[in-house]
């Protein structure tokens, strides 16, 4: 089963940027440290958040973002649930950026 997921900020940056549309996949093959998962931090139910696979960690997964500047990753709330492995980004597509050229 899979699942859409808008990325907010800039936790994942420069991987994923604020309003990257990704899809998520439940199942599938394992996580493996790495992947780019959705997850919930057991401290933070209510949160569902954009990070990298570390390592497997108490039957759960410590996960970060790439973005050492920004610590709201398992550095503060601890051992997370992958929800599911994002298998693609979908918008905006590769190569669809145009840069715009002035004077």
């Amino acid at each position: 089963m899979a699942f859409a997921v808008l990325v907010r900020g800039p936790s994942m940056v420069p991987t994923l940027r604020d309003g990257d549309a990704l899809i998520v996949r439940r199942g599938g093959r394992a996580v493996r440290p790495g992947d780019i998962v959705v997850a919930r931090f057991r401290s933070r139910p209510d949160l569902l958040v954009v990070k990298r696979a570390v390592r497997a960690q108490d039957g759960g997964w410590w996960i970060h973002g790439d973005n050492d500047l920004v610590k709201d990753d398992s550095r503060a709330y601890g051992v997370a649930d992958v929800v599911g492995r994002v298998v693609v980004r979908y918008w905006p597509r590769p190569g669809f950026m145009l840069k715009f050229r002035t004077g």
